[in-house]
């Protein structure tokens, strides 16, 4: 079940639709891309809302109004029908910027971030990954997007396919029993490299392994152990 969080009307989001009256559309365009200009923020997480609680930490701390955020909730990078994003990219304007702390909370295919990048060249809208932003509408931006998008499509492919490597080996040994699959220690150790980076939630690691939360949980501690002396 999807939760959206809409954002509260303030007085952040009401000059944001004040700018879209007339005077401001027979403004001067450099007049008022100067003038209303906004940072629009998307968060996503699949199952944990710390993980959200902190996504939004992370956009307000690169400016984005806390009433300027839109979310998704219980629902995966890999599904398109997310209402909190298309609410998002109705409500960026011209000059705007679509924040998001990472590009695989925006889109975990290429496809579909090269869908999202064309939506936002035609709203002259750029997109901030962080603390770097990209314009779609320049050559060099979209081709260092292009490059992201697709690291971010490998990566999540090359750990689906290592996931059922293990699932494979466990059947063929009897060891898989259940709905719930054990890593393998291959993968073991791979979620756990994968989280001593700090870039990876307990949801991203429970999504991109096709596992439970406490069986990641469980998965580091048993890998603590082990490094342990």
């Amino acid at each position: 079940m999807s939760e959206i969080t809409r954002p509260t009307m303030s007085a952040a989001r009401l000059s944001h639709i004040a700018s879209t009256n007339s005077f401001a559309k027979e403004a001067p365009y450099s007049y008022t891309q100067a003038m209303t200009a906004t940072k629009i923020g998307y968060a996503r997480c699949s199952t944990d809302k710390q993980d959200l609680t902190a996504q939004r930490q992370a956009l307000t701390d690169l400016g984005v109004s806390e009433d300027l955020i839109y979310t998704d909730h219980g629902l995966t990078g890999a599904n398109r029908a997310r209402p909190g994003l298309d609410q998002a990219l109705a409500a960026v304007r011209d000059g705007d910027t679509l924040v998001v702390s990472k590009l695989d909370r925006l889109a975990r295919s290429v496809p579909d971030a090269r869908t999202i990048a064309d939506q936002l060249e035609a709203k002259g809208v750029k997109l901030a990954l962080g603390g770097s932003v990209y314009d779609p509408a320049d050559p060099m931006g979209k081709m260092f997007f292009n490059i992201l998008a697709t690291f971010a499509e490998f990566e999540a492919d090359l750990i689906r396919m290592r996931t059922r490597e293990g699932m494979a080996i466990a059947r063929a040994k009897g060891k898989l029993r259940g709905k719930q699959p054990k890593l393998s220690d291959k993968q073991q150790k791979e979620l756990a490299r994968m989280h001593a980076t700090g870039e990876y939630s307990i949801s991203d690691l429970a999504e991109l392994f096709s596992v439970s939360r406490p069986t990641v949980y469980r998965t580091l501690q048993r890998t603590e152990r082990q490094i342990s002396p």
